[in-house]
């Protein structure tokens, strides 16, 4: 069987975490934490990060930061994973969910600037398969509103719009490193903080609400309990496997795009005869070779396709069920439809894509995707 995704490890890994555990001090804030975080602000320019459990616990310190009350507004896409939504509503936020674009699954702007209210305190804009949503612009729309913008760049790392890369344009931007993510640790994330006047007291947030990272820092004699707060810090351990992930990481972004473009040129025919829809690439955008996905005519030749790939011993793999259609938030939802959510969750479906898919495996894909589409009766 082809994976839908394998993890690549550079080698390193067991001998940072080795370093880790002889240094005696394996908790959170340790000396590969602070070296991930001194990476990330060089490389990218980002002001101030934080290396945080999970990505989920970087929204959700993204929601503490900006004091979400119950009432307050918060706009995102529905074709996004729960997480995003679940940082917000933990603070008693209304989610409002808007419409993915006609072209990619990213937030559709035109949607957004419809659903801001008085109460609208928030955007988070997701940069879907590491492709640019409408950054420039959404971050225009909430700056002339005075509205906070929440980069949820979970699949993102080291992709760009412009000059500049994804996780720059927000007050805040979120990064994650599951093991599905490009770099990995297994489990965590990343807060960045583009406005320094949060930093202080993010720190305060992610150490339970005390002060202890002053305390440690020699700034006070003693440190207490002064602000909200929860456990949102990695191990060391995590840091260290993470640190040797983005020391290789321009290799490993290198090898992803390559396979990226293979498939996309072995598959492009198949688009121009109108069979499936490829991803779209902004103008101006650099991608991170993230994931690669197809759009099928109907949820029906998508299953067929799917179940086709099996056979051959192909793992393919659909994505998110919107959220605004989902069980919990149904009702609350109400009847607006989100036409663009629903195809997206209909007829999307992954390809493997992983730093060591062999040539002859992408090139069996490929064929076996040919197969299939060139046969199969698109009118049903």
């Amino acid at each position: 069987m082809i994976p839908f995704n394998k993890i690549h490890l550079t080698g390193e890994e067991i001998t940072y975490m080795s370093k880790a555990m002889q240094s005696g001090k394996i908790a959170g804030d340790g000396y590969y934490t602070k070296a991930c975080e001194a990476i990330f602000e060089k490389k990218y320019g980002f002001k101030k990060t934080l290396l945080t459990s999970s990505c989920t616990h970087a929204l959700e310190l993204a929601a503490l930061l900006i004091n979400i009350q119950n009432g307050d507004e918060v706009i995102m896409p529905s074709y996004s994973f729960v997480s995003m939504a679940n940082a917000f509503i933990l603070r008693g936020a209304k989610i409002v969910f808007a419409d993915s674009g006609p072209s990619d699954p990213n937030i559709d702007l035109k949607k957004v600037e419809e659903l801001i209210t008085p109460a609208t305190k928030a955007i988070v804009a997701m940069h879907y398969g590491g492709i640019s949503c409408n950054i420039t612009a959404l971050k225009k729309l909430a700056d002339k509103n005075k509205i906070y913008l929440i980069e949820d760049a979970a699949q993102a790392i080291d992709s760009f719009y412009g000059n500049l890369p994804l996780g720059s344009f927000g007050q805040f931007a979120t990064f994650s490193f599951h093991e599905t993510k490009n770099i990995t640790c297994g489990e965590g994330g990343l807060l960045v903080i583009n406005d320094k006047k949060f930093a202080k007291r993010a720190e305060i947030i992610r150490e339970k609400g005390t002060n202890r990272s002053s305390f440690i820092r020699n700034e006070i004699t003693k440190y207490s309990w002064v602000d909200v707060g929860s456990s949102f810090l990695a191990s060391d351990i995590s840091a260290a496997f993470l640190y040797a992930q983005l020391n290789k990481l321009n290799n490993i972004q290198q090898q992803r795009r390559k396979i990226w473009n293979r498939y996309y040129k072995g598959l492009e025919h198949l688009a121009e005869k109108k069979l499936i829809k490829l991803p779209v690439i902004p103008t101006n955008a650099v991608h991170n070779g993230h994931n690669f996905y197809i759009i099928c005519k109907s949820r029906k030749i998508r299953t067929a396709y799917i179940d086709f790939m099996r056979l051959y011993e192909v793992q393919t793999q659909f994505h998110y069920m919107s959220l605004h259609n989902s069980t919990f938030y149904k009702k609350k939802h109400g009847k607006r439809a989100l036409p663009m959510a629903k195809l997206y969750q209909n007829c999307l479906v992954r390809l493997p894509l992983f730093f060591d898919l062999e040539e002859n495996d992408i090139d069996k894909i490929i064929t076996l995707t040919c197969r299939f589409f060139l046969n199969v009766d698109h009118t049903s």
